[in-house]
């Protein structure tokens, strides 16, 4: 049996814990406000956030993959074949997550074409970087370093 002593989490998981939270609340936004994203039930809507999760998580791997290619590749046709491929990894990707999330759920979910799922993807990245900044301690804030960091402590109460 558990006691009331905390558990240790992994930040790694925690993190995740958080993204699946993120996911789920863009995702249902966009099922209520876009006609063309479709999510039959609450559950579609969770599972489909933590597919989604997989499939990017292996995306942004793919991406810096390539990224570090480009920085490595010396000569013109280097960087362009380098700029190529992480063209492809980024406009192919949105292809990849339509057609997974229609091999598994079939038509219990859409989200949408090409323009939708981008935005999707795109909002999804931006809300789950906003909230991660906002829920790690110590994490930067705006510009430059944390206000202690900064050699200034915060002030009290007085």
């Amino acid at each position: 049996m558990v006691g009331t002593d905390e558990l240790p989490v992994s930040s790694h998981v925690a993190a995740a814990i958080v993204d699946l939270f993120v996911y789920v609340v863009v995702l249902n936004l966009f099922v209520e406000y876009l006609p063309a994203v479709i999510s039959e039930t609450f559950t579609l809507s969770i599972l489909t956030a933590l597919l989604l999760k997989g499939v990017l998580e292996l995306v942004v791997a793919a991406k810096k993959r390539v990224r570090s290619w480009f920085t490595t590749a010396t000569g013109a046709v280097g960087k362009a074949l380098a700029a190529l491929a992480l063209w492809a990894v980024l406009f192919g990707s949105k292809f990849v997550v339509l057609e997974v999330v229609h091999l598994v759920f079939g038509d219990a979910v859409a989200l949408g074409g090409f323009f939708s799922v981008t935005l999707l993807i795109v909002v999804l990245m931006l809300s789950r970087a906003a909230v991660r900044r906002l829920v790690v301690p110590g994490a930067p804030r705006g510009r430059g370093r944390p206000r202690a960091a900064r050699g200034r402590a915060p002030r009290g109460r007085r």
